[in-house]
């Protein structure tokens, strides 16, 4: 059969190992599989198709290091979840039995308990025989903490494989933020980095849910995934009729080929690498010395980031090697390499390393402040019907007297003339047109506040390269906000006295889990405001799943959303808000605001600002194209994300009520978190087409910049 595309070269410049243990892991997974119920008899496999597909290798390849009873049972695993992609697929997705594909799933987290004590239930089929005896063979050796990821990791995996079959359904394919997302999910590499820790060392608990051990886990899962979709785009699109594969989603999505729907994916592939390396390189060196990790825990973190490392050299040769995928005419991944008896002369090499360092340095060459022109804003898609609030000139004086108060006009960052310029009440009267006069002045608070803190990092602290100083204007302000009575810091600026007033007053009547979720939100926003310093300091154009994803916490996402929660009490089950719908719906509104926002602040930040943490100039840079075809770029994704807004809310939510049994109450509270979801759209579309903030005419007067005779308040310690 003739492939679809030809093959990209990958950039992989890691030499793949054998572990010299493969011989009894296929022995040991042979005999398991059969054990299991998975061979002769279960109408998925025989014993011609687990040769074939050779995971004894795949484990061999992708932990080089472990010893045999590790290299046997980790094998065991991974033929557990190929054989359960195979069965899900014949039993389920073949036939679109969504019903009793939920059932399916539904059982098999009871094979799954932290405590081993704990009885489960007998297994009715291979899958869930293979789940209780790997589970029992395997928790006993880590700690709760990891079993408890663990187990969410496999249960994302077993459970988004109905957003598949939903998929498959409706004949729908994915946009290209969604499918990121989900493929995580469906894919399984953060599963796969939990076995990595059980073959190399447990990350420690302190960092474990940290931003770069996150970072890490996410660029391994896309690089594998991506990786996988090249191979396997003619197993999975035109034998199989899957809808999830990222060739076909950017082939759809750009109206491309398939040659350069794979040639763009193996881009974003790469870059994906880069930011592994970036991260492990400089952001986990330096969690190490924040946290004060001692030295077991160091070493720890390194064998965990080269067990990555090696699954993604291992992962690729088994790739090439493997019966299950399309892999004629690839070619080696890495320079060192020797595959079917060819050499690689010096000028290959050399060749290979100067592509690399080419498509490496392209990330900070650009020239800040270059003049773009008033920014071009095109017609956006926006289904729901704006409303404001009666209230919104009562909130507009309210909120200025507030900013005099807290000293936000004094400090040289901003002064009337922006507040007005803003206008950040008829923000917040979009958001919530149903609010009270005292909720409406608290939300444009909450906005000021935020919006501040945006502008003033940057000016204040990338002017002076200062990240040292950052780091601790982040701490102190997430000591403004106690959580159980003790006393806040003494504000020592406005951006500090702003945030113990809005932290008194929007508390004063939560739970202490409630006042948890606001501090988490408020501090996640900070963080990111680091982040973006970093990069800045750096002149560094972030990775563009890196930037879209951290986009949402710049933007005060988190934050909104915690709010806007808790204004539905208890009627919604924690359940809901944590499925896989609702998180979609949720990122696809964030993503269109957090992208409507780049749109119209292009000008301001590119032109004025000297800034790099816009989408447009991320879609530039990464694809080497201009303005206006970034802006299409950037515009039709902003289309995309409002469609799968409104495809949720008419498909996906309803089943998941009733996959819930939600009550009554619980269906209306989620349909006016919705109605809030909408307003916030509709009002955040009209402040930006309405305030002079991004205007040519207002920023050719009023450039960002210290306002004179104002230097900022200094820095002062936690004490």
């Amino acid at each position: 059969m003739t492939q679809p595309f030809e093959l990209p070269h990958f950039y992989m410049p890691y030499p793949a190992r054998l572990n010299p243990h493969v011989d009894e892991a296929r022995a040991h997974s042979t005999q398991w599989a059969r054990d299991m119920g998975m061979l002769e008899g279960s109408g998925i496999w025989e014993q011609a198709d687990l040769d074939a597909h050779d995971y004894g290798l795949l484990c061999a390849y992708t932990h080089p290091d472990c010893d045999g009873p590790a290299l046997s049972l980790i094998t065991d695993w991974y033929v557990w979840v190929f054989f359960f992609d195979d069965h899900f697929l014949d039993m389920f997705k073949r036939t679109q039995d969504r019903a009793a594909g939920k059932a399916h799933l539904d059982r098999l987290p009871l094979f799954m308990p932290l405590d081993l004590a704990t009885p489960v239930p007998e297994p009715r089929n291979p899958v869930e025989a293979g789940l209780a005896d790997l589970w029992a063979r395997t928790v006993p050796a880590m700690s709760v903490d990891w079993r408890r990821r663990f187990a969410v990791a496999t249960e994302h995996l077993l459970n988004e494989s109905m957003w598949e079959l939903s998929n498959i359904n409706e004949g729908r394919i994915a946009n290209p933020v969604e499918y990121i997302e989900m493929r995580r999910k469906v894919g399984g590499a953060p599963w796969s980095a939990g076995l990595v820790e059980y073959a190399t060392a447990e990350v420690p608990a302190s960092v474990a849910g940290s931003r770069p051990l996150r970072v890490l886990m996410e660029t391994f899962s896309d690089a594998v995934h991506l990786r996988n979709d090249l191979f396997s785009y003619q197993r999975e699109v035109e034998d199989e009729g899957e809808n999830s594969n990222g060739v076909l989603v950017l082939e759809t999505f750009f109206g491309c080929t398939t040659q350069q729907a794979a040639d763009t994916v193996n881009d974003i592939l790469t870059s994906r690498l880069h930011q592994f390396e970036h991260t492990a390189l400089t952001e986990v060196p330096a969690l190490a010395v924040e946290k004060g990790l001692g030295p077991a825990e160091v070493a720890a973190v390194a064998a965990y980031t080269k067990g990555l490392q090696d699954w993604q050299s291992g992962g690729h040769e088994w790739h090439l090697r493997s019966s299950r995928y399309m892999n004629e005419g690839a070619r080696s991944s890495s320079p060192w390499q020797v595959i079917g008896g060819r050499g690689t002369s010096a000028a290959d090499v050399g060749a290979l390393l100067a592509g690399a360092a080419q498509d490496r340095l392209r990330a900070y060459r650009h020239v800040p402040f270059q003049k773009v022109g008033p920014s071009r804003i095109p017609d956006f898609h926006m289904p729901f019907e704006l409303q404001l609030s009666p209230h919104l000139d009562g909130t507009r004086a309210r909120l200025a007297d507030w900013c005099r108060a807290m000293g936000i006009l004094q400090e040289g960052v901003w002064d009337e003339d922006k507040l007005r310029a803003y206008d950040l009440a008829l923000c917040s009267a979009g958001l919530d047109p149903d609010a009270t006069r005292e909720a409406l002045d608290l939300s444009a608070c909450w906005l000021a506040f935020g919006t501040y803190g945006d502008d003033y990092y940057p000016l204040v602290y990338g002017h002076r390269r200062d990240l040292a100083a950052a780091r601790l204007t982040t701490a102190r302000l997430s000591a403004c906000m106690p959580l159980d009575g003790e006393e806040p810091i003494a504000p020592a600026n406005a951006m500090e006295r702003a945030l113990i007033d809005l932290w008194e007053r929007t508390t004063a009547s939560m739970t202490l889990e409630q006042r948890r979720s606001v501090k988490a939100s408020v501090d996640v926003m900070t963080e990111s405001w680091v982040w973006e310093l970093s990069n800045q300091i750096q002149n560094r154009i972030p990775d563009p799943v890196d930037y879209l994803e951290m986009r949402r916490q710049t933007f005060g996402s988190d934050l909104t959303l915690s709010l806007c929660r808790m204004g539905h009490g208890p009627d919604v089950p924690p359940e809901v808000y944590a499925s896989g719908p609702v998180t979609s719906l949720e990122t696809a509104a964030m993503d269109y605001a957090c992208l409507l926002n780049d749109i119209f602040s292009y000008q301001k930040e590119i032109e004025y600002e000297g800034e790099i943490h816009n989408a447009i100039l991320v879609v530039q840079n990464f694809f080497g194209c201009d303005y206006p075809q970034a802006l299409g770029v950037v515009h039709d994704l902003t289309t995309q994300r409002m469609q799968q807004f409104e495809h949720v809310v008419a498909h996906e939510l309803p089943v998941l009520y009733d996959d819930l049994g939600l009550s009554a109450e619980a269906r209306a509270a989620m349909h006016g978190y919705v109605a809030d979801l909408r307003n916030w759209l509709a009002g955040i579309l009209n402040w930006h087409r309405s305030v002079d903030r991004y205007r040519a005419e207002w920023l050719a007067r009023r450039a960002h910049g210290f306002l004179p005779d104002r230097p900022p308040a200094p820095v002062l310690s936690l004490g």
